[in-house]
């Protein structure tokens, strides 16, 4: 049976061995168990609203796994409903998965225990590469299918010019531009709006941040969208990724999204990369279409599971088989 240790912040011990529990995984996976705002919370020992669950086995001198919990502000009828959104992500070591396949049964009950502690909430976890298992593993703790990402990815170059002028990044700048753009193209999503200079500033602080890979387009002396794009030198192949493509709401309708992201992939293109991928709501049906047509096709899905539960001492918690709210 698992330790847990429940932490509200992390010190740099703790974040060293579940960093390196965390190398372990992505090696074996082929991705991290952990997407790129959860990492930042974890390094950064956590903000409000973190708590990181350890678990531990007697003779082991590392962590077996690692859940993390992330209370986030959200915004329409699923706040007022059901209170705040917790992302949940989490991580059993490959060598114990077979030896203990309680482990992450353990780790997510007792993150739905800490929500429920906390007030409760909406709780949304991913999974990458889902498959009957994990379907399963949810459902034991509450959680039922909801939002799902489409991995999309095709050859480089295109062979599709863009003739959409666009310039790089400019470090204490255009940072105030960007965030308004970015807001106001993603006021409605949880993870990529309501940026602010801190949020941006943790990213441009990254190993893989590169100012001349994230392009701007103006007019009319306003920049009115953005294609940021992401090399990973370590994948196999290497993969350029377009890692967020935005429009200011007054400047779309024109067409810019394509050609934002035809700039991106010429761009990858000519630095050697010869993979280009992106993520995509597998419901956001205009935009899958519009990939596909620009030659992209599904790699693999990732998966959120979801669910309401109602706060320690009452019952409230929404059936497993009653699906996702819409806004997931």
């Amino acid at each position: 049976m698992a330790r847990l240790e429940v932490k509200r912040q992390m010190g740099q011990g703790d974040i060293a061995a579940v960093s390196e529990l965390l190398e372990v995984a992505t090696s074996e996976d082929g991705h991290s168990p952990l997407g790129e705002h959860r990492w930042l919370d974890l390094v950064h020992g956590g903000r409000h609203g973190f708590a990181g669950l350890v678990a531990w086995e007697p003779g082991h001198g590392h962590p077996v796994g690692y859940a993390q919990l992330t209370r986030e502000p959200l915004a329409g009828p699923v706040a007022s409903a059901t209170g705040p959104t917790w992302a949940l992500e989490f991580v059993v070591d490959p060598h114990h998965r077979s030896r203990d396949p309680d482990i992450g049964h353990t780790l997510l009950a007792a993150a739905l225990g800490v929500v429920r502690e906390e007030g409760g909430g909406h709780v949304h976890l991913w999974l990458h590469h889902p498959t009957a298992a994990t379907d399963e593993l949810a459902g034991a703790v509450g959680l039922a299918r909801g939002r799902e990402l489409l991995q999309m990815r095709r050859h480089l170059p295109t062979g599709i010019s863009s003739d959409l002028p666009v310039r790089p990044f400019v470090a204490g700048q255009d940072e105030a531009a960007w965030l308004e753009v970015n807001n106001r193209a993603f006021r409605w999503h949880p993870e990529q709006g309501g940026w602010d200079r801190e949020t941006l500033q943790a990213r441009q602080g990254q190993p893989w941040f590169d100012a001349s890979g994230l392009l701007l387009h103006e007019r009319d002396g306003k920049l009115a969208g953005f294609c940021w794009t992401k090399e990973h030198r370590d994948a196999d192949p290497a993969l350029g990724e377009i890692y967020v493509v935005a429009v200011d709401p007054a400047f779309q309708r024109l067409g810019l999204g394509r050609s934002l992201v035809l700039a991106g992939l010429e761009l990858l293109a000519q630095r050697g990369l010869v993979a280009g991928m992106l993520y995509v709501d597998a419901a956001n049906v205009g935009a899958v279409r519009l990939y596909e047509q620009l030659g992209f096709t599904v790699d693999h899905v990732d998966r959120a599971y979801v669910g309401d539960f109602a706060p320690a001492g009452r019952d409230g918690r929404r059936p497993s088989g009653q699906g996702p709210d819409p806004d997931d």
